[in-house]
């Protein structure tokens, strides 16, 4: 049966129904219809977009923007010339702003599965049977599907003795769209959500206590540049305890109390629990078509994103890998590919990853721990941003570009920044790495001046020891 033969059975079948509408389920849909498909996508919420667009990368970025602007407004317009008095901040104006990039995104993938041609079921989508989906929602219905995928992403994960009640003691989602600025939150992991959301509270007013149970923040990142980060983020008014494990937190009307080990008990407003995110399984009925978990409680697929049952893939955070929305993007274009030309590829040795605090942490490639693990020889270099021009200019000088090459061929095995636009950097990095260039390739590509780019170019330098500029 061609791609386009699924139709003649009735307007529910489909060559590819995708369970979620996030960036790994609506990227796979919109490209599989690129590609030929009848294409169908069910979504539970109203909005499209998934975790990442509605309660997550967004508007978290929003509220980052929004707070920094308000941060040089009370703190650093002043050195640049230019007095402000009475800096008021208006929360109510700044979460419509959230809201409204949110809603304007979501539109705008409405607009694509339009464009594209592609079905939208509103409802949860549950297997009841080979190749057939039940669709529960305002208006129930059975859909058909020669290819499933299921791309239903994560929510967050909670810790025991801090159970989540919706209010005081949250997620993410719930930090999102706090009514106030608290006067003192206690921020538990400090990941990448962690340190954005206490940043973003932080500058805005709040006291901001991070409790990490590992000896250090940003787990995963360069050691090196997960040190220095910490060190910025105490200066930038974060209170960054690591090696802290909590016991116990308690909601108590207006407040709450945290227990951590060998410290006195914690007093504050409200508790962030960002610990990590679990994979979203639960009722898709998987035991229906015999898919299977593995003991991490992710799908187990194979090298093309299939699973155990016949015509079922997976992609996103339910399978193995990093939980980034990036990540997941990557994936459901290479399904789609695979499906419809039996070719399709992800690199996961170069999914970057960003940390959007001021000064932003990236990374791309292997970190200096894991070349040592590995047991492969390196080069390094280095170069501060305090020796950048552009950096001076823009009054941010916090960090440094660090370059890892293969001691043999000089490829570049990883990149790793701390400092300005860091999350902009990393993606020159990570195209040459894709092409297999070598620190000298960096180094001999002209770099405009004066941009926070050619910290890059030095770093490469750094590696051959012929820094310019240090």
């Amino acid at each position: 049966m061609g791609l386009l033969g699924m139709r003649e059975n009735g307007m529910n079948e489909h060559d590819l129904v995708v369970i979620g509408a996030g960036p790994g389920g609506y990227v796979a849909a919109i490209r599989a219809a690129q590609l030929g498909m009848n294409v169908a996508c069910i979504e539970k919420e109203a909005e499209c977009g998934g975790t990442c667009l509605r309660v997550g990368c967004i508007p978290s970025k929003a509220l980052l923007e929004s707070s920094e602007r308000y941060a040089e407004a009370v703190h650093d317009l002043a050195a640049h010339g230019v007095a402000v008095s009475d800096v008021r901040l208006d929360l109510d104006t700044m979460m419509r702003r959230k809201d409204g990039i949110v809603s304007g995104l979501a539109k705008g993938i409405d607009g694509l599965f339009r464009k594209h041609g592609i079905t939208r079921y509103v409802g949860t989508g549950r297997f009841v049977g080979p190749g057939r989906v039940q669709v529960d929602g305002p208006e129930p219905v059975e859909v058909r599907g020669r290819h499933i995928l299921i791309a239903t992403g994560s929510v967050p994960a909670s810790l025991p003795d801090a159970p989540f009640d919706g209010d005081r003691i949250g997620s993410s989602t719930e930090a999102l769209r706090y009514p106030e600025v608290p006067k003192h939150l206690v921020v538990i992991g400090a990941g990448y959500i962690g340190l954005e959301l206490g940043t973003v509270w932080a500058r805005l007013g709040a006291r901001v206590t991070v409790l990490e149970y590992l000896p250090r923040i940003l787990p995963g990142m360069d050691a090196e540049l997960a040190l220095a980060a910490q060190k910025v983020f105490r200066k930038r008014g974060l209170d960054i305890r690591v090696a802290s494990r909590v016991l116990g937190v308690e909601a108590n009307g207006d407040h709450c109390t945290v227990e951590v080990e060998g410290s006195n008990p914690m007093e504050c407003d409200r508790v962030l629990v960002a610990v990590g995110r679990k994979p979203y399984t639960d009722g898709l009925g998987l035991e229906a078509v015999g898919v299977e978990l593995n003991e991490k409680g992710r799908i187990r697929i194979d090298e093309h994103f299939a699973t155990m049952a016949d015509g079922v893939y997976a992609i996103g955070d339910v399978v193995d890998g990093p939980m980034l929305a990036h990540k997941a993007e990557e994936e459901g274009v290479a399904f789609a590919e695979q499906i419809a030309t039996g070719a399709g590829h992800v690199n996961y040795g170069l999914i970057p990853g960003v940390c959007y605090t001021q000064p932003e942490v990236a990374s791309v490639g292997m970190t200096e721990e894991a070349l040592k693990e590995a047991d492969i020889a390196y080069r390094k270099g280095s170069f501060p941003f305090v020796a950048n021009g552009r950096a001076r200019s823009l009054g941010h000088t916090e960090g440094f570009v660090k370059v890892l090459a293969d001691a043999g061929t000089d490829r570049v095995l990883g990149v790793h920044i701390l400092g300005a636009g860091a999350g902009e950097l990393i993606a020159e990095a990570g195209a040459a790495m894709e092409f297999g260039a070598t620190s000298e390739d960096l180094a001999r590509t002209c770099h405009a001046h004066p941009t926070l780019s050619e910290a890059l170019r030095e770093a490469s330098l750094a590696v051959d020891e012929r820094t310019i500029h240090i």
